[in-house]
């Protein structure tokens, strides 16, 4: 499922230009992608374009707007997604690239995985959706942030 969403980001980079599902469907199938992976990604991915936008708006959660609040990870989330996740999206926050909403969101989409724990990898995978279908100017992102989000976690660092 996490090819086919990685494949999805490279090739319809604006996400003016997503086509409909049942054409990435065939799309997808054409390409090569199993029928079971490509039902999983775009199950995902309409549940991220369905998430109601009022369950994570500031006026209805004006908490998650001011100043640094602290998330507190229930047990499930504690197990769901390990230290590096969870030190991830306090360094993406605290850094101005994701806001408190963007982060419940992230968390709710990483949540409704199969998986009993998401290693980091498939966090920076679900990070970059989620900004890529839900920030308003994916454009303005710093490129240092989208290089780390596609990153190779198997690749060492380059030093110069």
């Amino acid at each position: 499922m996490f090819d086919i969403l990685v494949y999805l980001f490279e090739t319809y980079a604006q996400p003016g230009i997503f086509p409909a599902s049942g054409v990435l469907m065939r799309k997808l199938s054409a390409v090569g992608f199993e029928q079971e992976d490509i039902s999983a990604a775009l199950e995902w991915l309409s549940g991220l374009e369905n998430l109601a936008e009022e369950d994570f708006h500031p006026h209805s959660q004006p908490a998650l707007r001011e100043a640094r609040p602290v998330r507190i990870y229930c047990d499930q989330e504690i197990a769901r997604l390990p230290v590096e996740c969870r030190g991830f999206l306090g360094f993406l926050e605290t850094a101005g690239a994701i806001d408190a909403v963007l982060r419940e969101i992230i968390i709710e989409r990483a949540m409704v995985l199969r998986d009993a724990s998401v290693p980091l990898a498939k966090l920076k995978i679900i990070v970059l959706m989620v900004l890529w279908r839900r920030h308003p100017a994916m454009e303005s992102l710093d490129t240092l942030l989208l290089e780390e989000l596609l990153a190779a976690e198997d690749s060492a660092p380059v030093l110069h």
